[in-house]
């Protein structure tokens, strides 16, 4: 019998799961999280202030965003989607071209069609380790005369960084404004131990998803723009629309909470129990990759698949964030003293690890990835049809195709699908894989008839 929501949180609760995904909070065992209660679940009564015109405990709260100087931080409640959309929203009244990373959230995508602006793809460069875009190849020989404002994902989903400053002083001197996705950074900076903020390298506006690694609730992030953006007024404009008219205060107090635990973050103990959980990895059979981000790992074994690794980790209620093909990512909590995570039963369920060797995997990238700079348009597909899966090579798709995570899409609207990635979705889905714009094996095409 399928369980309703409630049902399966507390199922998994019962269950003693243990968190290695994100939310940062890892089910409420790191941070600050627990000075909040449901009580707190209140509206713009009189003392509360308003998010979209504060001036009184949420304007002193935001005021407490100042680890940057000349940049200003705000709330945002609807997550670092809607600091994006508010951004190319703000830009659309101005010719020219946006400039994007081919590894751009959906959320990207969604802004550009919903806006009906056009962009421009930057040259790739893909990872070795996980056979993802990691970075932006040089931008010297591109031509950035039309482009209004550039978008970068940094870090990537799996936690690999590029040299961004390079890219922002090349952009710096076109005059153009940088966005940086920075929703998996949400804890750069927090000790010298992990990468640096983007905001540190000059980008004009920042969004962070403090959910993500940092202990908030979820829908929680935090947009930072540069006191002197022109276009600072037109952003906070569109976020005043495009975010809830109710926002939440638990989600506003927990994101106060995550910023005063970065600021009175230690990472002496996230060092050590990092250490133990990796040797601990090794030696039951693991191989464990490290990535430019300390909070990521990917973890792979020989002769059994992602998807087996992540059904062995399941099976002692260890819950990781995601699944490819040849390795699982992990995104581990940052450790502190007096934490409540589990980390002692996280090590007796690894050593009881059962395995179940099969064959030995091939290891193969499931998507092959383009690296070229190239355009994108927002296309209305018109009719459409659905049609199985197998059948769609050759036609125009009129969804985007999103395995998720982590929410890149392979095919996008309007393009042609090619049997190539027909071949890895189906290889993807059958091995447990999701992937949004298709359901129960088929997809909705644009009708030729």
């Amino acid at each position: 019998m399928v369980m309703n929501i409630n049902e399966q949180l507390n199922s998994l609760q019962n269950k003693d799961a243990i968190s290695l995904h994100v939310p940062g909070h890892h089910n409420n065992t790191i941070g600050y999280l627990k000075e909040l209660n449901i009580a707190m679940d209140m509206t713009e009564i009189t003392g509360l202030d308003d998010l979209h015109q504060p001036e009184e405990c949420i304007q002193e709260s935001m005021s407490q965003l100042n680890r940057y100087s000349d940049y200003s931080g705000q709330y945002l409640v609807n997550g670092t989607t809607v600091g994006i959309l508010s951004v190319i929203y703000g830009v659309q009244h101005l010719q020219g071209e946006i400039l994007i990373p081919r590894n751009a959230h959906k959320s990207i995508y969604n802004a550009l069609n919903l806006t009906k602006q056009d962009a421009k793809w930057m040259p790739m460069t893909v990872s070795e380790k996980t056979g993802q875009y990691n970075g932006v190849n040089s931008l010297d020989n591109l031509d950035l005369s039309k482009v209004k404002l550039a978008v970068f994902s940094y870090p990537n989903y799996y936690g690999e960084t590029f040299n961004i400053e390079e890219s922002i002083k090349v952009l710096k001197k076109h005059h153009i404004p940088v966005l940086v996705d920075e929703a998996h950074g949400a804890h750069f900076g927090i000790s010298p131990y992990f990468p640096k903020s983007s905001i540190e390298f000059g980008a004009d506006i920042v969004v962070q998803s403090y959910h993500k690694t940092l202990p908030a609730l979820t829908m929680g992030s935090v947009i930072y723009i540069k006191e002197d953006l022109s276009l600072k007024s037109k952003i906070q404009d569109y976020l005043k629309m495009l975010q809830t008219s109710s926002p939440s205060y638990l989600v506003m107090s927990s994101l106060e909470k995550a910023e005063q635990f970065y600021k009175k973050y230690h990472d002496e103990i996230f060092k050590m129990n990092r250490k133990i959980l990796i040797d601990t990895m090794e030696q039951v059979g693991f191989t464990v990759g490290c990535l430019e981000d300390p909070l990521k790992l990917i973890v792979s074994h020989d002769k059994l698949s992602g998807f087996e690794v992540q059904k062995i980790f399941e099976d002692s209620n260890i819950y990781i964030e995601l699944c490819h093909n040849h390795f699982i990512l992990l995104v581990l909590p940052l450790w502190h003293h007096s934490d409540e995570f589990p980390f002692d039963l996280l090590i007796e369920r690894i050593n009881q690890f059962k395995m179940n060797f099969k064959s030995k995997v091939i290891k193969k990238t499931c998507f092959n990835l383009p690296i070229h700079s190239t355009t994108y348009k927002y296309i209305d597909v018109g009719d459409t049809t659905t049609v199985e899966l197998f059948q769609s090579v050759g036609k125009i798709s009129a969804v985007d195709v999103v395995p998720y995570p982590p929410g890149v899409p392979v095919i996008l609207k309007g393009e042609y699908i090619t049997k190539e990635i027909i071949d890895s979705l189906l290889q993807w889905l059958d091995k447990g894989g999701r992937v949004e714009g298709i359901k129960n094996m088929k997809i909705s095409v644009k009708d030729e008839k």
